[in-house]
């Protein structure tokens, strides 16, 4: 027996060089594989809807996975989305689309800040005499904490994250002084169960040079990373980046209510997180009130 000889099979007649042409005109008309995401399709305007309410890509892929899980053709990756935002006609709903996108400019900028805030602080306790639970990142309570700065440096928002669950709580500030700290950290820290505000690290600035007072009203341990070390408090540096969707560099922040930063905080808290598996900090750090599926209960409509 002949053994098989490799490669496609001859076509009867022989290679016809304009029925192979007329072939590959036809293959290149249409495409290979009808686009999911196509902007007349059913997907898209659910897509739209969540990146209009400021989740990111991953975010909204992550919720249909979540809301479809049986249903594949229901679903999209992050990398789809990217692909349709960016192939959109030039126009206004491509620019106001790329605008809810986090970092919405095309290149990325340092990170270093502008100003040295660190100063004498007395009675520090070093971040390397915390606690082994705190590196552990198991028990929620353990929070890190900064300030986002407006224009000038003449504004700023108390920032304050949960290690491990990603909760969120910011703090109007009347300035960024010492005293200002105390009383805007202390007010949005008590509002919280004693059992979920035990720690909290922060930089060497000057804001929180009364410490000891804050633990005091607080009961809340303060400790402090290493000068120049951003990545003590990384969990805390990536929120401060989320946040300036909200309060870009250069805009005044002394206009905003504490009522309003609760409503940011809670956009935020209610955003699922890679990280975290595509839950929502909100349904980890309030297990027994955040229902995420009622929470976005317009998405049960693509399920029929």
């Amino acid at each position: 027996m002949a053994p098989k000889k490799r490669g496609r099979p001859m076509v009867a007649g022989g290679y016809r060089a304009p029925l192979a042409q007329q072939r590959a005109d036809g293959l290149a008309s249409a495409a290979r594989c009808p686009s999911r995401l196509a902007m007349d399709g059913a997907l898209w305007g659910h897509v739209e809807r969540l990146l209009r309410e400021r989740h990111s890509p991953e975010q909204v892929a992550g919720i249909l996975q979540r809301m479809n899980p049986d249903q594949p053709s229901l679903q999209v990756s992050h990398e789809t989305i990217y692909t349709a935002l960016y192939a959109m006609p030039r126009g206004t709903l491509r620019t106001e689309l790329i605008a809810c996108l986090r970092q919405a400019r095309k290149s990325r900028r340092s990170r270093a800040r502008g100003d040295d805030r660190r100063g004498t602080i007395p009675n520090m306790t070093s971040i390397h005499l915390r606690p082994p639970e705190i590196d552990e990142r198991v028990i929620p309570g353990h929070w890190e904490g900064d300030l986002i700065k407006g224009a000038r440096n003449a504004s700023s928002i108390g920032t304050l994250v949960e290690r491990t669950t990603l909760f969120v709580t910011l703090a109007k500030m009347k300035d960024a002084t010492a005293d200002a700290a105390v009383t805007a950290f202390g007010s949005v820290l008590n509002r919280i169960d004693a059992q979920q505000r035990l720690s909290m690290t922060y930089d060497q600035g000057r804001e929180m040079a009364q410490h000891e007072q804050l633990s005091e009203i607080t009961g809340v341990a303060v400790y402090f990373a290493d000068p120049h070390s951003p990545w003590q408090r990384g969990i805390n540096e990536n929120t401060n980046g989320l946040l300036r969707q909200y309060f870009p560099k250069g805009s005044d922040l002394s206009g905003f209510s504490q009522t309003e930063l609760d409503a940011v905080a809670w956009q935020l808290n209610t955003r699922p997180r890679k990280s975290l598996n595509f839950r929502c900090p909100a349904e980890l750090f309030m297990p027994h009130t955040f229902d995420f599926f009622k929470h976005h209960h317009q998405l049960v409509a693509l399920r029929t």
